[in-house]
């Protein structure tokens, strides 16, 4: 397939709001499509490179290149490109990527530049999220849009299906089953506001520990053991205590969902930040582990002994998932029979409660007679946890680009510090809506004080409300912390500099989290 019909179709469907229409272009794209093309056309539809990041920046693409008169370029020409861009490393990679990234403009139409940048800096944004491309889909090889959806769920990728669908034909669904060693989506939630929302929500449900740690898949077909994460990734030599719970379970094959944290001698969760940097040691494991143990935490079994329960209600498969991981092992819940009861009700809030004073990050609020959606943000899964905001002051912005050149976007927020100064706790530009930004562009050319070409230092006097999760240590930044996905909530101009938030009230927060050298 030509990239200059994939660049087309991506146009088109940014073009309509109509999810039929949408719908009826993918469809068209897929009936043109190879199956081959499958695994490229797919990611680039919905603004993901299959490679990841490839260490291509604006300041390579900023240089404009002459377009090609006629399309030439396939997408698979261009994967091959990007594949190549990444694997460039060591002395002279930036000239190097910049070569290779001209050469590949240059071949290029001026439309298909147009996507390729695009494509390059995170700015494609036509809406063809991947639920939408499996109607296209189904609609374009008349297969059942159910049983595609059931199909991407078991296979965990898209581009698995649709491969085997553009190749095979509605007849090659068959083949995507649940199966032990073969990673599935996990089931994801929505958020709610409070456990009340929630409650009223789902009615009957179970109200269960948010953890703040590492989501796994725990897969076991007798003495083999293999545990995947929340992106598929197996990760099964990183984890050997996992692995020695998941062996001592009563059960010779079963699929298991749950997290991986650690805990202090008290018992209170260890922060996160430390519990990725123990999952993220590929050298020395058994020093690692033995500096940090991670413990499993199960709340959800998807297959025991051969036996698919993806179908069976929440309820049902928690009573198959205690018969077989002890207590210890299991998240803490607590039923809700029924909504309507106040008694029930101020029970909710009180675990909600305690949840948090024991330093989990809050709960999931589950529907009892739900399945489990493997790979799908469901309804029946709600996520609560505490709003934190801080009123900071804006101490610099980046200058954006892409869909966000010319205008002042990535913002630098500073608390006050004990000196009457300010102490940079992070940065964000999310939050960030198109009249906000023209405005905070205008306003900070007003403030600024320098202006390197990338960042624009300006005099500290705009408050900004920003919502956060929580902190995490940092070395990088001088209170030894850092905001965990913060985003803009508005703009305080009611307050000035002086009534911003201290570094000192920051800290005292969040007394769980430890800081590091810079404070």
């Amino acid at each position: 397939m030509l990239l200059a019909e994939l660049a087309e179709v991506s146009a088109r469907v940014a073009a309509t709001s109509a999810r039929s229409r949408k719908t009826a272009l993918l469809a068209g794209l897929f009936r043109d499509a190879a199956p081959e093309d499958a695994p490229v056309v797919i990611p680039y539809l919905a603004g993901r490179l299959p490679q990841g990041r490839i260490g291509v920046g604006w300041s390579v693409l900023r240089e404009p290149v002459p377009p090609a008169r006629d399309p030439t370029l396939t997408v698979r020409d261009v994967d091959a490109a990007l594949t190549g861009l990444a694997r460039v490393s060591g002395a002279g990679a930036q000239g190097e990527r910049r070569r290779l990234v001209r050469a590949l403009l240059a071949a290029a139409t001026a439309e298909e530049q147009r996507f390729l940048i695009g494509l390059l800096t995170g700015e494609v944004r036509q809406g063809a999220l991947d639920a939408l491309a499996v109607e296209g889909l189904a609609e374009a090889t008349g297969a059942p849009a159910a049983d595609v959806r059931r199909a991407v769920m078991l296979a965990g990728a898209l581009q698995d299906v649709a491969r085997a669908l553009l190749a095979e034909g509605p007849a090659a669904l068959a083949a995507f089953r649940l199966t032990v060693g073969r990673p599935v989506g996990p089931m994801l939630a929505h958020s709610a506001a409070s456990v009340a929302e929630a409650v009223d929500k789902l009615g009957a449900c179970a109200v269960e520990e948010k953890l703040d740690g590492i989501r796994v898949q725990v897969h076991r077909d007798g003495p083999e053991v293999h545990i995947h994460t929340r992106t598929l990734e197996e990760v099964t030599d990183r984890l050997p205590e996992v692995t020695a719970a998941a062996r001592a379970l009563p059960a010779a094959r079963f699929i298991l969902d749950g997290e991986v944290i650690a805990l202090d001698a008290e018992g209170r969760p260890v922060p996160f930040q430390r519990v990725a940097g123990r999952f993220g040691s590929r050298v020395d494991v058994a020093a690692a582990q033995a500096a940090l143990p991670l413990s499993p935490v199960f709340f959800d079994v998807l297959s025991v002994d051969g036996r698919d329960l993806l179908e069976l209600p929440t309820a049902q498969r928690h009573t198959e998932l205690a018969r077989l991981v002890p207590e210890p092992q299991r998240v803490r819940r607590l039923v809700v029979e029924d909504a309507s009861d106040a008694g029930a009700r101020a029970a909710a809030e009180e675990f909600w409660a305690r949840t948090l004073r024991r330093g989990h990050e809050g709960v999931v609020v589950k529907a009892l007679d739900a399945p489990y959606s493997a790979g799908r943000r469901g309804a029946a899964w709600l996520k609560v946890k505490p709003v934190h905001t801080l009123d900071l002051v804006v101490l610099a912005a980046e200058w954006g680009h892409g869909r966000r050149t010319g205008k002042l976007s990535n913002l630098h927020l500073g608390a006050r510090g004990p000196d009457g100064g300010f102490v940079m706790l992070g940065k964000t530009f999310k939050g960030l809506t198109d009249v906000t930004l023209d405005w905070q562009t205008e306003r900070f050319r007003q403030l600024a004080v320098a202006d390197d070409d990338h960042v624009v230092t300006v005099r500290p006097e705009l408050v900004v409300e920003i919502a956060y999760d929580g902190l995490q240590t940092s070395s990088r930044y001088p209170a030894g912390v850092t905001l965990r996905f913060a985003r803009v909530v508005r703009y305080r101009e009611d307050k000035t500099a002086a009534e911003a938030d201290t570094v000192e009230s920051v800290l005292a927060a969040h007394p769980g989290r430890e800081r590091t050298d810079g404070g």
